[in-house]
Formats: structure tokens, sequence, C-alpha cells
């Protein structure tokens, strides 16, 4: 490459799971949400509001009952999900008298919920019990879940992400990737067991992304390094982008787990992008092997980071995409800068 992108690591006196850029403005500066917790110190979980000039030094913090498991924003509302089942609705501008909780249980889940996603009907929760629920606004400061699915154990869920007003998508524990439209009830209408390597028949789905302009598409990223497409005008054939042992067009960016994937709208795809075009646009994801990269369909991978230990999870800033934050797992957070130069080929 021409260029590197500029890297700073800001070390932190606790750890940080999960790590979401806020909407910012002018006047307010550059905000993160994180989910954090001190494995030293019981009930020490919480949701943190932190500048991003110096994230070691909290600007207002939310209590979480458990371990965070999900974090999400809307534009107005940020939601944590907890290892206790529990969800938690929080203001953007981190009002945190105005929080709203719905508690883990036999109402709601029981265990982690780790798929979690705004948008459609509200948000939509998945979790290890294998209940999803849709949660809307109840009126009078109240929420109400409504469960759409009870698997009763037989299945777990690890990821969730709406697509429109009524379709979202799950995948999780050996039920691969399904595809769920409200217009037609509380089913499955479409399911992709994926593709995954050295001869693995099924394994384990961490994060789904599904890309705006074309929501008949969504990127997963999974265990064994593997990252494939599912497009459901041809539902029946998963679209390999990296993972270990597939074919040659698919070359392993990492070999261990892939715990986000998103879309990233600042590299510029290979191909003419157009409307009709069936080409998978450029994905970025991170890694438990700590790798940070882009993976594009018959492509070879382009990494971004190596880093000594896991990358808990990262973000792409919707309104600065040329900057990405990510949590690391020896407790920092990790900002990276790309200049338009720096993703070009020598």
């Amino acid at each position: 490459m021409a260029d590197s992108p500029s890297f700073r690591r800001h070390p932190l006196p606790f750890s940080v799971d999960l790590v979401r850029w806020l909407p910012s403005s002018a006047s307010s500066g550059r905000h993160l949400a994180a989910a954090v917790h001190d494995p030293s110190v019981p009930a020490s979980s919480r949701l943190s509001l932190l500048p991003l000039h110096d994230p070691a030094s909290p600007l207002a913090s939310l209590p979480l009952p458990s371990r965070p498991t999900a974090l999400r924003c809307s534009p107005s509302v940020l939601a944590a999900t907890t290892s206790s089942g529990s969800l938690h609705l929080l203001p953007s501008s981190f009002d945190t008298g105005s929080a709203v909780s719905v508690p883990g249980g036999a109402g709601f889940h029981v265990g982690p919920v780790r798929g979690l996603d705004c948008g459609g009907e509200g948000w939509v929760t998945a979790g290890e019990d294998g209940r999803v629920h849709v949660v809307s606004d109840g009126g009078d400061g109240r929420v109400v879940a409504r469960r759409v699915w009870d698997g009763k154990g037989m299945s777990g869920y690890e990821a969730a992400r709406w697509a429109s007003s009524a379709e979202f998508a799950t995948g999780g524990a050996g039920c691969g990737v399904q595809w769920w439209d409200r217009r037609k009830g509380d089913a499955v209408v479409a399911h992709c067991k994926g593709v995954w390597g050295r001869g693995v028949a099924t394994g384990m789905v961490h994060s789904i992304d599904i890309h705006p302009s074309r929501k008949h598409v969504c990127v997963v990223g999974g265990s064994s390094g593997t990252i494939f497409a599912w497009d459901l005008r041809c539902a029946q054939q998963p679209i390999p982008l990296s993972g270990v042992g597939l074919d040659e067009t698919a070359q392993p960016v990492c070999e261990s787990e892939v715990w986000e994937v998103l879309f990233d709208n600042y590299t510029q795809s290979s191909d003419i992008i157009s409307s009709v075009s069936t080409r998978i646009l450029p994905v970025m994801l991170c890694s438990e092997d700590g790798i940070l990269a882009i993976v594009e369909q018959d492509e070879r991978p382009l990494e971004l980071l190596a880093e000594p230990c896991a990358i808990n999870s990262f973000d792409i800033d919707p309104q600065n995409p040329s900057d990405v934050v990510c949590a690391l797992e020896w407790e920092s957070i990790g900002v990276l800068t790309r200049g338009r130069d720096a993703m070009a080929e020598e």
C-alpha cells in the first residue's frame, strides 16, 4: 500500500467488550458508547459514554446487572443486552434517568442475548435460549416485548439484523442463517445452512450485516474464519468470501472466530458498483486472533491490523467512514484512521 492507516491505542482501566460510534455534532464533539466491565470487581458491568480524545475518562455510565453481550445504536437510542437475559434502552444523550429495561427471565430471555438490532417494528432480540422477540414502544415510557419464536433450547441464536420494516435475519449455533418476514407470520421463510471449512458441516454464526441499498443480501461471519454472503435471489448458493479450506477464490484472512462483520462503505469495490451488480460489496471483519481486515469477492484480503490479542468488537463511523474504532482484549480501545491513498495498492 502507498500509505499505512494511522492507528492509536488508548489504554483503559477496564475491559471493553463492545464499542460503537455515537452520532456527533460540531458542538458536542465525538463520542463512543462502550459496554465495559472490570473482571476484578463484582457487579462492575456498565454502558459508558467515552470521549474520543480521552476514552479512559467516562463522562457518564449506566450500570448493567451482568456482563454485556450486545450493543447497538439507533439515531436516538442505545440498546444493550446482557448475559442474564435483560435488555436496556438509553437515550443517545445518555440521560440515565430515562433508561428503560426489560428484565431477563421466563417472560423474556433466559441466559445471554447476543442478537440485537433496531429497525422495522422496534428492537429485535435473539438469545442463546432459542427465543426471538420484537421489543417496541408501549407508550407512557413502557416497552412491550412480543415473542416471535421459542426454540425451547433446541437451537441458540448469536446474531440478528433487520433488513426492512418487516424482514430480519438471525443466525447462531447449528441453525445457519434464517430469514423472517413479519408479513407472513411468526415463521422462518428462508434458511441458509452456510459454508464452513476444514470439513466442518455446520458452524457458529457470530455476526450478520445487511447493506441498506441491497436488502436481499446479507454477509455472515462465524467460526473457523468463515465469512460468506447470502443472496436471497439464489438462496441455496451462499457465496464464500473467506474461510479455511474453502475454494481457491475464498482466501482465508484468519482461522479463528470472526466476531463481527460490517459492509465497508469507505473501501471502493474493484468492480463498477451499480444497482444491478451481483458483486458482493467490501466487508470489514474483526477476529479472535487479532485481525482487522477487509475482504471482497474474488480479491485478496486486505489486512488493516494484526494485534497480539483478540479484537472483540469494531465499528465504522457512519458520518466519517474513514474512521474505525475497535475494542481490544488487552484493556484498550484502538482508533484507525484511513486515507484514500492508504487504501490503494502500489
